[in-house]
C-alpha cells in the first residue's frame, strides 16, 4: 500500500501518518526501488491501534508507552487511569453546570459583576438598592475580585463575613450610611473632618472575619496602592484610617 491508501483504509490523513512517523509511533516501511514507501498489513494494524487509543483520549506520549509494551500488559492500567481522570472531569463539569444553573436561575438575574459564587450572587441581590452609590458598586467589584483571587478556604471565610456584614436590616442600614459618607468625599480634601466620620462608620460595618489579624496586612502593599489610586484622595484617606482603626481594635 502507498501512504495515501494506508491513510484511507484507517480513516486518517497522510499528514497524520507522517506525523506518527516523525514521533516514532509508526515504524518506517521499506522503500521500493522507485523510492516510494510500501506499507503492509502490520502498519495498518498499528495505525488503527494508534487511532483507537487517541480517540479514547490518550495523549501521544501515552500511546507511545502502550505501543512500546509488545504484550500490552500496561494498557489496562493506562485505560484505568484515563477512566478515573475522565470521571473527575465529568464531576467537575457537573459542578460547573450546577453553578451556572444557579446563577442563571437566581432571583434578580446575573450580577453586574459577572459570574460569582451562588452565595455571593445571593448577597449581591440583597444589596441591589445600593446600586446608586458609586462606592457600593466599587466595593462589590472588589469583593468579586477577591473571591476569584483568594484560595478556597479564604474565599469561603470572606463570603461568610460579607454575609455577616450585610445579613440584617441593621447591618444594611449601617453599610448604606457608610457608603453615603464615602460618596460625599469625592471632591473633598484628605484633611476634611468628614474623613474621620466616614472611617469610623466604615470600620463599624466590617466584621472581624473580613479583616486579618493585626500585623498581617501591609497598608502599603501593591494591591492596596492600586485600590487607593482608584479612589478620590479623601476616600483613600478614609479607607487608610479605617484600616488603622481595625488594626488597633484587633491588638
Amino acid at each position: 500500500m502507498r501512504i495515501g491508501e494506508l491513510a484511507a483504509v484507517v480513516g486518517l490523513t497522510t499528514r497524520a501518518v507522517r506525523h506518527y512517523h516523525h514521533l516514532g509511533l509508526l515504524p518506517e516501511p521499506e522503500r521500493r526501488a522507485n523510492g516510494y514507501r510500501e506499507y503492509g498489513l502490520r502498519h495498518a494494524v498499528v495505525l488503527a491501534r494508534i487511532r483507537r487509543l487517541t480517540e479514547l483520549g490518550l495523549g501521544l506520549a501515552e500511546v507511545r508507552d502502550v505501543l512500546a509494551d509488545d504484550a500490552g500488559k500496561d494498557l489496562v492500567e493506562v485505560l484505568t487511569e484515563l477512566d478515573e481522570d475522565l470521571a473527575r472531569q465529568e464531576a467537575a463539569l457537573r459542578e460547573r453546570r450546577a453553578r451556572l444553573r444557579t446563577l442563571l436561575d437566581a432571583e434578580g438575574g446575573m450580577p453586574a459583576e459577572g459570574p460569582v459564587s451562588p452565595e455571593l450572587a445571593a448577597l449581591f441581590a440583597g444589596t441591589s438598592h445600593l446600586s446608586d452609590s458609586p462606592m457600593a458598586v466599587k466595593d462589590r467589584e472588589i469583593i468579586a475580585f477577591l473571591e476569584t483571587a483568594m484560595p478556597a478556604e479564604d474565599r469561603e471565610r470572606m463570603v461568610a463575613s460579607v454575609g455577616e456584614a450585610l445579613g440584617s436590616p441593621e447591618a444594611m442600614a449601617r453599610a448604606a450610611e457608610a457608603y453615603a459618607l464615602l460618596d460625599a468625599l469625592v471632591g473633598a480634601e484628605p484633611g476634611d473632618p468628614r474623613v474621620e466620620e466616614a472611617a469610623v462608620a466604615l470600620a463599624g460595618c466590617i466584621p472581624p472575619g473580613l479583616f486579618p489579624e493585626a500585623g498581617e496586612l501591609d497598608p502599603d502593599d501593591g494591591f492596596l496602592r492600586a485600590f487607593y489610586d482608584d479612589l478620590a484622595p479623601a476616600q483613600a484617606e478614609a479607607v487608610r484610617r479605617t484600616l488603622r482603626i481595625l488594626a488597633e481594635e484587633r491588638r
